[in-house]
């Protein structure tokens, strides 16, 4: 048995060592370095001669507030604009859903795509793409022993919790790991073996979780994987609740809207907070997933769509109208309660994600009764909420349709969502993790204080 598990460790630490010198990843280097090379004078410069300069204060409330908008951390792959939204290199969603390649007679930009953006601020090629999507297909073997593991898990184990532990599993396989072990890899080039254990993780995640998916929901019984499909249409396939077109391309939009948030979001933080101190990429995903799972993180979507099923019910079969759901947010605002899916603490426009979503609702579900539910609740609750004078941002985020999305096509495992959530925000803090690296960013040490310090500096 030992010597069984043994061979099975080393199978796991030789998996991307044969890829090392692939075409597209050299291509990938290749136009990393050069960004590297270009954004580091930059860096060294604000390191050493503009150190001291201020971008902000820090007040009580941000204190004792979870910082929330305090300007400490460093994000080159995404920047959140209240009024353009989410921007992926300086590039609104918008731009991005029509500049990035797509799947052979797609209309949405496929999510790899993206990656490869957020990484080299380049709209990838067909090529390239083509050819990246090859290089994760290659890259997806997931060691029998780490199967093994997630098959005897109870069922009852949240899948969140069976994905963490699957990329802990895997986390023996780690190029940068061993590298640093072996001290065969100087501090400059740590992002090169960041970028292996990147890709291979990409690689892997969409079978880890469609296995998690299928043993929890369909009795173990897999879908295999398809190398000649796009890495979110194969994943789409692999799930298996629907074998249509539509539902490869709803999971690319997921994908490619989802892949990254700036970087001071709690999973993306715990991700570049743990990979701070060196911790391997799967080290360091394994603890953003744990906050991912929180429900103040991660469930956001399942939450929208119970409100939408709970507005369902008590429309006991009518079609929803303006009025009835005017009134219903009243009294749901009355009781104390909130509206989920609707207000964002940075954007002060519609959420282009929501936008978006809705856009590609509207050609292929606007019969489904819980779009039409979807519809009547942004043409009604932004104005009632508006009237309140409470609320800075009235307009929905794209937790309000995701759900809906997800049903239509028969993702109906709720609790299934942040899970597809984890597999395409995987590609924005990959892109952070490998730019902390290549930028050589210092491990994380923010100064704690205590109430009375805090007491003392207001006067009390």
């Amino acid at each position: 048995m030992l010597s069984t598990r043994s061979a099975a460790l080393r199978a796991t630490r030789r998996q991307g060592q044969r890829y090392f010198s692939s075409p597209i990843v050299s291509t990938l280097q290749s136009k990393i370095d050069a960004l590297a090379k270009q954004k580091t004078p930059q860096f060294m410069a604000l390191r050493k001669e503009y150190a001291d300069v201020k971008i902000g204060d820090v007040t009580v409330g941000a204190c004792i507030g979870g910082a929330r908008g305090i300007k400490c951390i460093l994000s080159e792959t995404s920047i959140l604009d209240p009024m353009e939204g989410i921007t992926y290199r300086g590039r609104t969603l918008n731009e991005c859903n029509d500049q990035l390649p797509k799947a052979p007679g797609g209309k949405v930009g496929l999510p790899e795509a993206a990656f490869w953006l957020l990484l080299t601020n380049e709209i990838p090629t067909e090529a390239e793409v083509k050819a990246l999507n090859e290089e994760l297909h290659k890259r997806s073997t997931i060691p029998e022993h780490v199967y093994k593991l997630i098959d005897g898990l109870p069922k009852d184990t949240h899948p969140m919790t069976q994905l963490s532990i699957g990329l802990l599993a895997l986390q023996p396989g780690s190029e940068f790991g061993q590298a640093y072990r072996a001290g065969t890899v100087n501090k400059a080039d740590y992002w090169k073996p960041t970028l292996e254990d990147s890709l291979t993780l990409l690689g892997q995640i969409p079978l880890l979780t469609a296995r998690i998916f299928r043993n929890i929901w369909f009795d173990g019984k897999h879908i295999p994987s398809d190398p000649t499909l796009d890495w979110a249409g194969n994943y789409a396939q692999m799930m298996g609740v629907d074998d249509s077109e539509g539902f490869k391309e709803v999971t690319r939009l997921y994908l490619m809207l989802h892949a990254d948030h700036e970087g001071g979001n709690v999973s993306a933080h715990t991700t570049q907070l743990v990979g701070s101190a060196l911790s391997d990429p799967y080290y360091s995903w394994a603890a953003g997933l744990c906050g991912l799972a929180g429900p103040l993180h991660g469930l956001a979507n399942q939450e929208c769509l119970a409100w939408l099923k709970e507005v369902m019910v008590a429309l006991n079969g009518k079609e929803p109208t303006k009025e009835f759901i005017v009134d219903y947010v009243q009294k749901t605002l009355k009781s104390g309660k909130v509206v989920p899916g609707f207000g964002h603490a940075v954007l002060r426009q519609p959420d282009p994600r929501y936008m978006l979503e809705r856009e590609f609702a509207l050609k292929h579900c606007k019969d489904d009764p819980l779009f039409k539910l979807v519809d009547c609740v942004f043409q009604a609750v932004p104005p009632t909420l508006e009237k309140t004078g409470k609320v800075k941002n009235p307009y929905p985020n794209v937790d309000a349709h995701s759900g809906q999305l997800m049903y239509f096509y028969n993702l109906k495992q709720e609790n299934y969502y942040t899970v597809v959530f984890a597999v395409s925000r995987s590609m924005g803090v990959m892109a952070q993790y490998i730019w902390s690296r290549a930028l050589g960013l210092p491990i994380e040490r923010p100064k704690s204080i205590g109430l009375d310090v805090l007491a003392k500096a207001a006067g009390l």
